[in-house]
């Protein structure tokens, strides 16, 4: 069981081999490939949390495809005085498949 805890658009995900991942928007490189950089790794017997350790870890992922999050919205009222703002946020969000961890 060889699994890494990597970071995703300031959050941190725990992924596999074809684990699918949904983070903020990140561009990939002219194949569609992107490398996450990994904070935790664990593979079987051991587990390595070195920062000196990790650097020579990578994990590689696959865009499969770029969306946007659920619509949310933001309303502001003031009582009394007449004050109301509506106002409306859609994330930008890129679906991954972990292709390799080494």
């Amino acid at each position: 069981m060889v699994y890494a805890v990597v970071r995703a658009g300031g959050r941190q995900e725990k992924v596999e081999v074809g684990t699918i991942v949904t983070m903020d928007r990140i561009k990939a490189d002219k194949n569609g490939n992107v490398e996450l950089a990994p904070v935790l790794l664990v593979d079987g017997d051991s587990i390595t949390s070195d920062a000196k350790s990790l650097e020579k870890v990578t994990v590689t992922a696959e865009v499969l495809n770029d969306l946007r999050g659920p619509k949310i919205v933001i309303q502001k009222f003031k009582n009394k005085t007449g004050y109301k703002k509506r106002q409306g946020h859609r994330q930008e969000l890129t679906r991954v498949k972990i292709t390799g961890i080494k």
